[in-house]
């Protein structure tokens, strides 16, 4: 049972691979059509899922695959730097998002 899960979450990780190439590709036909991208859910929409699905397979992938301690070793590496990276963002959009509301203080 636990080994289904484990693959389940890879099959999770695919499909959020797969969101995120759809909304890409979304992206593109909607900016076709005249209509221009917005940059706020550009991220959310297309990096973030990507992020976080490659991350899911390659935290389990090469377990589930009985792969040698130096390709785990190096994916837990790349993980790390993919974790890093959704962070910093998740910071500039959350930077970009709130940079017009401002501090509102009592008067």
């Amino acid at each position: 049972m636990l080994r289904f899960m484990d693959w389940s979450v890879v099959a999770m990780g695919c499909l959020l691979v797969l969101v995120a190439l759809g909304g890409r590709w979304w992206e593109r036909a909607k900016a076709r059509k005249g209509a221009g991208p917005v940059r706020g859910t550009r991220f959310f929409w297309a990096w973030l899922p990507l992020l976080l699905g490659l991350g899911m397979i390659g935290g389990n992938l090469p377990r589930l695959l009985h792969a040698s301690y130096a390709v785990v070793m190096t994916m837990d590496t790349l993980n790390l730097v993919l974790a890093v990276t959704t962070v910093v963002l998740v910071l500039r959009a959350a930077r970009h998002f709130f940079r017009g509301r401002g501090l509102r203080t009592l008067e």
